[in-house]
């Protein structure tokens, strides 16, 4: 017996010690585990910029692993890369494959994490072959689809780099690639494939507001662009074509954005479409199948004018002299007004295509066109023509030779906008960066110094290819290897703005702060305090006769905020010159101005024409005893017939201070003015006694020690409203007119209290500022 026991003690420790090797079972099914640290795929080795932070360096002996952290998901397959003689005959989900040696020329994923989430349909993926810097190859990469249920597409490889758009559905989509190159024939009938699987997880997010996309005609058009006689009779340039180019185009927008927000280390975010259960468009399969998908919505909207009256208008960007500029936004808003008929309060994100877009070769203008793009009103909207859309690819078969086609431009039939569009594929180019020009103005960007709100869309091209034909723009050859770093990119400020906005929220973002404002209050030391319900995202700095943004300071990830942003920041006008002129320059600050605008959380924006001001005999105040006071930055214009300037100075303040017990607020559809009521029977009146009679009167609970913390006021040219706030949370509802104007927080700075009320008053009041005091 203890023989057996020991023999059996033994043979544990044997199987403890030297476990059976593992069979892998290659399926759709992905492995349960989330380590994903034992992939075999090397790391990627592209050289970050300030604008691809996220992307590793290319001149490092040793790559490493530098991309931003993905969320983990439930389904994981560590990336295999593995060599196959002969035909891919395996689908993406094969039976079983027993394990290969890795192959050093299998496909290696560089912009994208295995089992990384992602929330758009169409993914822009970079990669690499091999080691691009000793041994570079062309040839082709194929993308397999998880359980084949979209088309295998092939995309170019040059000098070992390669770009694809991949397709994905909602939840874990296990992809192969793979890679063949001539040079690594063996001589067999058969060529050598190369193979690497990644998987990602793709969540559609159906809680942000979309981006719409529409397409608007005259009221008697006949739905037809602009197309050369042999495209229009090849594939046609009716309304069907020109919604399927145009969905193509929203999608690759989509994709360039949600790139480039990851290597502005975002996070894979980005704008959605609405979308519905139709015929797919973007593959050619799915047309010869009528295989339905959920693709972008395209909403077709007619105008009450005729394509006649909308030729005839000639704006902005046509006629510098036109008297109406924007006539033709402000029909097609009304169109698109009429067609969504916004409840109020509701906010709606339109992308418009001016089909009926016209190129006349009598005037050589675009008639019915214009590129603009505004954040304003309830309608965000961007709007461009359709004369270029006889370029753009139509589904993403066509990507490669839509970016690559030299075809030139033939003005008997179309427009070479701007010079720009001398070529098929530099048209293309135009109208689909350009397009995207207008919906980062409609997202609230404006123009910048670099990237897409300048006018680097010319370049958009190497987004999604590797190699770039001829330019007759530039009247050269164009890159031989287009790698990440040439590539055109929104700007590190729009990028902020996109980080911010409702359009690119994620589920793990914090609710945003309905207040938007930024108050400002100049204070002691030359000190200059921002405060914001909503956080400080970041700070633009001009200097003297700047266009464009230049300098600027971030305010990101501060741990004691919810949403990673402070509530208040603290600059000096001394620090701010050193950032815009430099220290040598700071010696003449008196001679140069700085402006300065503050954006908040919520992307609302206070803006400083004159940093000098802040400093100025305006903001102090001279309290009793001869303390300092401070005014925080006006609400209201401040312009109204027969205004009047003035200062209350706060009882409850003083050095010797009363009970203050309650405020009477007097207002009608305006703020008329507010009352401090003393225990004492005393009172102080700031405007005037107008509006509803008597007013209405808030009262302290003095018992329990509250006092009065700050205002939520309603203003625009003047105070619509006002709410007071105490500082035991309460809050009084307010008072005049509550969807007047926008609204602004009034809470003293920390370390700081209210001492009284500046302003100004003519028929109601229109300024109104807190004076402080430490």
């Amino acid at each position: 017996m203890p023989f057996f026991k020991q023999l059996r003690r033994r043979s544990k420790a044997n199987f403890q010690k030297n476990p059976a090797p593992s069979v892998e079972e290659v399926s759709g099914k992905s492995s349960s585990t989330i380590d994903t640290s034992s992939s075999i795929t090397p790391p990627s080795s592209i050289k970050p910029t300030l604008s691809t932070p996220s992307l590793p360096a290319l001149n490092e002996s040793e790559p490493t692993n530098t991309l931003a952290p993905q969320r983990p998901g439930p389904f994981v397959t560590n990336s295999q890369r593995n060599s196959v003689i002969g035909s891919s005959a395996s689908s993406v989900n094969g039976a079983y494959r027993s394990q290969v040696s890795v192959s050093p020329y299998a496909p290696k994923i560089v912009s994208v994490l295995d089992n990384a989430w992602v929330n758009q349909k169409v993914l822009l993926v970079y990669g690499q072959i091999g080691d691009p810097r000793q041994h570079p190859l062309d040839g082709n990469v194929t993308v397999y689809h998880h359980q084949d249920n979209f088309p295998s597409l092939g995309w170019p490889v040059t000098a070992s780099h390669f770009k694809a758009l991949v397709h994905l559905v909602p939840g874990p989509n296990r992809l192969r690639f793979d890679f063949v190159s001539p040079k690594l024939s063996t001589g067999s009938a058969h060529p050598a494939i190369h193979s690497a699987w990644i998987c990602i997880n793709y969540l559609p997010l159906v809680n942000t507001p979309p981006l719409q996309l529409v397409v608007l005609l005259g009221k008697d058009s006949d739905g037809t662009y602009d197309a050369v006689p042999e495209r229009a009779e090849r594939e046609g340039n009716g309304l069907d074509m020109a919604i399927r180019k145009y969905r193509m185009a929203a999608y690759l927008w989509q994709a360039f954005t949600g790139e480039q927000m990851y290597r502005n280390n975002f996070g894979r975010r980005c704008f959605r479409f609405e979308e519905e259960w139709q015929s797919g468009s973007l593959s050619r399969r799915d047309l010869t199948q009528a295989h339905m998908r959920n693709e972008a919505k395209i909403h077709v909207v007619r105008s009450e004018k005729t394509v006649a009256e909308l030729r005839d208008l000639n704006i902005a960007q046509q006629n510098d002299k036109a008297e109406k500029k924007d006539e033709l936004f402000n029909i097609a808003k009304e169109a698109v007004r009429n067609y969504f008929q916004p409840q109020p309060g509701q906010k709606q994100y339109v992308s418009v295509l001016l089909l009926d877009s016209h190129w006349d070769t009598q005037s050589q203008l675009v008639t019915g066109h214009a590129a603009l793009g505004s954040a304003d009103d309830d309608i965000k909207m961007a709007m461009f023509g359709s004369h270029c859309l006889q370029s753009y690819p139509s589904c993403l078969e066509e990507i490669v030779d839509a970016f690559t086609d030299c075809t030139r431009t033939d003005t008997n039939h179309v427009a070479n906008d701007c010079g720009d569009a001398g070529s098929n594929w530099e048209a293309a180019n135009l109208g689909i960066g350009a397009h995207l020009h207008e919906v980062g103005h409609l997202f609230g960007c404006p123009h910048q110094e670099s990237g897409v709100m300048l006018r680097d869309y010319v370049q958009l091209n190497r987004t999604f290819l590797t190699k770039e034909p001829f330019s007759t723009r530039t009247k050269a050859q164009g890159l031989k290897v287009c790698l990440p770093n040439d590539e055109c990119g929104w700007h590190r400020l729009d990028a902020l703005r996109f980080r911010f906005h409702p359009s690119f929220k994620l589920p793990t973002d914090a609710t945003p702060n309905s207040d938007d404002s930024v108050q400002v209050w100049p204070v002691e030391s030359g000190k200059i305090l921002f405060t914001a319900a909503s956080g400080i995202a970041f700070m633009e700095l001009y200097a003297e006769g700047d266009t464009f943004c230049h300098k600027y300071i971030e305010y990101l990830n501060t741990e004691s905020s919810p949403n990673g942003l402070p509530r208040q920041v603290t600059v000096t006008e001394t620090e701010l010159r050193q950032r815009v002129y430099g220290t040598e320059k700071e010696k003449k600050k008196n001679i140069k101005n700085i402006k300065v605008v503050v954006v908040s959380g919520s992307l609302g924006s206070y803006t400083v024409e004159k940093i000098g001001d802040l400093n100025s005999k305006n903001a102090l105040v001279k309290l009793p005893k001869n303390q300092p006071g401070y005014k925080s930055g006006r609400l209201g214009d401040s312009a109204m017939e027969g205004s009047q300037q003035e200062q209350l100075l706060l009882d409850c303040a003083s050095t010797k201070p009363k009970l203050l017990t309650s405020i009477k607020v007097y207002h009608g559809c305006a703020l008329d003015g507010l009352e401090f009521c003393y225990e004492d029977a005393t009172t102080q009146l700031f405007g005037k006694r107008g509006g509803k009679p008597g007013g209405d009167e808030f009262i302290l609970d003095t018992r329990r020690g509250e006092i009065l913390l700050g205002f939520y006021v309603r203003a625009g040219q003047w105070i619509d409203g006002i709410e007071i706030l105490t500082s035991l949370g309460r809050k009084s509802g307010i008072y005049g007119n509550a969807s007047g104007g926008s609204g602004h927080t009034l809470i003293p700075p920390l370390g700081y209290k209210i001492a009284g009320i500046a302003g100004s008053s003519a028929s109601w009041v229109d300024g109104f500022s807190l004076i402080i005091h430490h």
